[in-house]
């Protein structure tokens, strides 16, 4: 069976492992709208395809699939999981499985306005977030929340447009630059039709973060949660991490796991203040830029999902809890 990696970017470590995972036999592509990235490099073969928001967009991988024997589909970045979510049902039709959750999951994680409000309805702890720039000055001005806030974008990733505002003079000007920067980034995808309400205010918690790799089967059913302590961060994204073995943050994975029933790795951000509490900050509907440390520990989520998609049995990986790493990915300790 043949992979199909869409938006595969630079992520040629995880192209590597979907390689790993088939074995010589079978052939990973990938496809991406720019051509020259390590993801694309790396694969067997690799398409260059329109804008993930092009009428042409989903055709065009459709016939990727179909020209190559694709058996599996799975996205590596959040901006084309909507068109590939509201889509899957074609790509089922013709016999290929596609790794993606169903669209009102993929909206929850994609916009963080919608995921703060499922998190609160669902009562897991989260950071105080607001839409509207006048309601976080009001509350600044009592006893609800104080500075510093964060600011950043509503439908976002990495760290761009993403500020600390230590006043309320900060905090107005980087609401509106980061406006102005997310009409001129590839984030104006996902915000386009309500520019005016696409950066939000984040109470900001000090202390430990931390990320999860909550990993559900095809049908949405909890498989394993691995946690890692963040011990460094690169642009947005875990440069140094260690497996830890936690209960608690393990129950939140497995909680997020019943409540979404998402499918595939859902990648997530977790606070812990000087108090010891647990916060939900952000989850991704994805593999995200911490799986390297889970899959170095012995965890090898592509080859659950080529089993999965080829209706073999799986069960959860054995992990050596202690495992750090640092990217480019090296084991340092196991």
């Amino acid at each position: 069976m043949n992979i199909l990696l869409t938006s595969v970017g630079r992520r040629s470590y995880l192209v590597e492992y979907f390689k790993q995972a088939i074995g010589s036999q079978s052939k990973v592509v990938a496809a991406n709208s720019e051509a020259l990235t390590s993801g694309m490099i790396s694969a067997d073969k690799s398409y260059t395809v329109p804008s993930v928001d092009s009428d042409e967009y989903i055709p065009r991988l459709l016939e990727i699939c179909q020209d190559n024997n694709i058996g599996l589909v799975v996205s590596l970045f959040d901006i084309d999981l909507p068109y590939l979510a509201k889509a899957r049902a074609q790509f089922l039709k013709r016999g290929i499985e596609v790794a993606v959750s169903d669209p009102e999951v993929i909206d929850i994680a994609n916009d963080k306005w919608q995921t703060y409000l499922f998190l609160t309805e669902k009562n897991i702890a989260t950071p105080r977030t607001y839409l509207i720039l006048n309601d976080a000055l009001e509350d600044l001005g009592g006893s609800k929340i104080e500075f510093p806030v964060i600011v950043k974008p509503r439908w976002g990733m990495g760290s761009l447009s993403v500020f600390k505002a230590d006043n309320g003079q900060e905090l107005e000007f980087f609401y509106h630059y980061a406006i102005r920067q997310i009409e001129k980034s590839y984030l104006n995808i996902l915000s386009r039709d309500d520019l005016a309400k696409s950066v939000l205010v984040q109470e900001f918690i000090p202390g430990k973060e931390y990320g999860l790799d909550v990993f559900n089967n095809l049908k949405g059913d909890h498989i394993q949660t691995i946690a890692k302590q963040k011990l460094a961060m690169r642009s947005g994204e875990t440069d140094m991490s260690k497996v830890i073995e936690n209960k608690q943050l393990n129950q939140i994975g497995e909680n997020l796991s019943k409540v979404l029933r998402h499918r595939g790795n859902l990648d997530v951000d977790v606070l812990e203040n000087t108090a010891g509490e647990l916060f939900v900050l952000e989850m991704n509907a994805r593999f995200g830029g911490g799986y390297p440390f889970s899959h170095l520990a012995g965890a090898n989520f592509p080859r659950a999902l080529v089993d999965m998609a080829m209706d073999r049995y799986i069960q959860p990986s054995k992990i050596q809890y202690g495992t750090v790493g640092l990217k480019s990915i090296q084991l340092l300790k196991s």
